[in-house]
């Protein structure tokens, strides 16, 4: 069996490890060497959950991440005292990676595995894979690929007319397990410890006006309660836009990760979302093989079928956390804040919205 992918970002890394692990042959082609220096700055969250299939399948990462024990989230109206905080002493919510570092960890990780083999392609050769009939998948990560985009042209989207700000700082030694979200009227500001004495910023600043690098972080010092900080890097900006595709596959080709969709990260579940799909396809595979069966478009279809609607929910489900805190800070409505203290107070709600968080829908 061969399955060629498309892309060597982190989404196709960690599928090139796990097809590897089951004897798969694995194609990992590429248009050219992805630029780690770009995104310096940037952290990924992973879900205990999804850390726990990370570490089944032979990527033992704990030594590249920190681990997270709280989340206290905040209000413009309220800087002092938490609206909702989840968590305790004894239990890790989330770990929090450096992008370039993990990205690294899974290079090193497949260099020398047998099943695997990289090609970097030039022109127009990716029309040439496509045609091929030896290989069982074609699975795509690369957003870019345009002759394979546009068999997939059909999609919900929106843009958030909002731009994200990264950063790391580097501050005073404190224990540093708490992971603060701050509902701001100009967009969510996220701070996501990596160590004792850095964090990681994501600011998702509404795009009101123009706004400069020296005034995002006078921002971020005003509403900075946690932190003496010491230093900022250099700031790392992206737009947001929100996507979901309507259909998943095209006969042999499936698309995946950020092709398949894209959330506000105000949440942290982009790549969550991507390494639940990549269980679920790891699963589907699995079933293919104990059975016997050759891995082809049923598979995909299967695929769809058993994510597409979950999808669908869970991404609208961030949408509706991000619009809400949104209305609610231009309105500060006593209603609202009733509404969350009573929440927050309530222990059903807190066990479900973590499970939510660390496992996305079951349904």
């Amino acid at each position: 069996m061969k399955i060629c992918l498309i892309g060597d970002g982190l989404t196709n890394l960690i599928l090139a490890k796990i097809l590897a692990n089951k004897g798969i042959e694995v194609l990992l082609c590429n248009k050219q060497r992805r630029n780690n220096t770009s995104i310096i700055t940037r952290t990924i969250s992973i879900s205990k959950y999804n850390f726990n299939f990370l570490k089944k399948n032979s990527l033992d990462i704990k030594k590249i991440c920190w681990p997270i024990n709280y989340i206290k989230i905040f209000n413009e109206s309220n800087l002092n005292n938490e609206i909702l905080n989840f968590g305790s002493n004894n239990n890790e919510l989330f770990y929090l990676f450096k992008q370039n570092k993990l990205y690294n960890y899974l290079q090193n990780n497949i260099k020398k595995n047998k099943f695997i083999k990289k090609l970097k392609v030039k022109n127009n050769f990716f029309y040439s894979i496509i045609k091929k009939n030896n290989f069982n998948l074609i699975i795509n990560s690369d957003n870019k690929i345009k002759i394979i985009n546009n068999l997939f042209s059909k999609k919900i989207s929106r843009d958030y007319n909002s731009t994200a700000f990264t950063s790391l700082i580097k501050h005073d030694n404190i224990s540093n397990n708490s992971a603060f979200q701050i509902f701001t009227k100009f967009g969510p500001l996220a701070f996501l410890p990596y160590s004792k004495n850095e964090t990681s910023i994501v600011f998702s600043v509404l795009n009101k006006k123009k706004i400069t690098d020296k005034e995002i972080k006078e921002l971020i010092v005003k509403y900075n309660k946690f932190y003496k900080i010491n230093t900022f890097s250099k700031f790392e900006k992206f737009n947001l836009k929100f996507s979901t595709l309507r259909k998943y596959y095209y006969k042999k080709i499936l698309c995946f990760g950020d092709n398949l969709h894209k959330v506000h990260p105000l949440a942290g579940q982009g790549f969550n979302m991507t390494l639940r799909d990549i269980q679920i396809l790891s699963d589907l595979i699995d079933n293919k093989i104990n059975l016997g069966l050759d891995l082809d478009s049923s598979l995909l279809k299967e695929f769809e079928l058993k994510t597409k609607h979950l999808n669908y929910i869970f991404s609208f489900g961030i949408n509706f956390i991000n619009d809400f805190f949104k209305i609610d800070n231009k309105y500060i409505n006593e209603y609202s804040s009733r509404m969350i203290k009573y929440l927050n107070q309530n222990k059903l709600f807190k066990k479900y919205t973590l499970k939510f968080a660390d496992k996305g829908l079951v349904i």
